[in-house]
């Protein structure tokens, strides 16, 4: 399958204020949380793309690749911290965003796990992951192998 389109190149000034965004979250969150929580969404999302630019930038940050093939079933492996399973979980309840919404038990797991600020920064990195795997499956952007 070829891409269908490149956003980028068609809205450029969208897509600019989408990286506007990926530019504070770097700054913003520690880079290993903030790529457990891309590679989680877009596993969920199934973003191909996605899913291999994150998968990497975390093995070159120094994850094993244990950690992150665990990041798929991220509840049944030990080797995740207190806030990176918080983070995850929000990531969970954020993407499928049920027919309730994100559960009181979620919320407050993530609200002990860090700061007002720190969980405002998670939710917009959770809402911008998934608006990047929308955009890479609807146009069917693929990693380069």
């Amino acid at each position: 399958m070829s891409q269908r389109m490149n956003l980028g190149e068609l809205a450029p000034e969208g897509y600019r204020a989408v990286l506007g965004l990926e530019k504070y979250l770097a700054k913003s969150l520690h880079a290993r949380l903030l790529d457990l929580v891309k590679l989680r969404a877009s596993l969920l999302n199934g973003c191909a793309y996605c899913i291999d630019l994150h998968g990497t930038d975390l093995v070159k940050q120094g994850a094993d690749l244990r950690e992150v093939l665990a990041v798929g079933a991220w509840w049944e492996f030990p080797g995740f911290d207190a806030r990176e399973r918080a983070a995850l979980a929000l990531t969970d309840a954020v993407t499928k965003l049920g027919e309730r919404g994100v559960s009181d038990e979620v919320w407050d797991t993530a609200r002990a796990a860090f700061t007002d600020k720190e969980v405002a920064d998670l939710i917009l990195a959770i809402g911008t992951i998934n608006l990047w795997n929308r955009i890479g499956v609807t146009t069917r952007l693929h990693p380069e192998v």
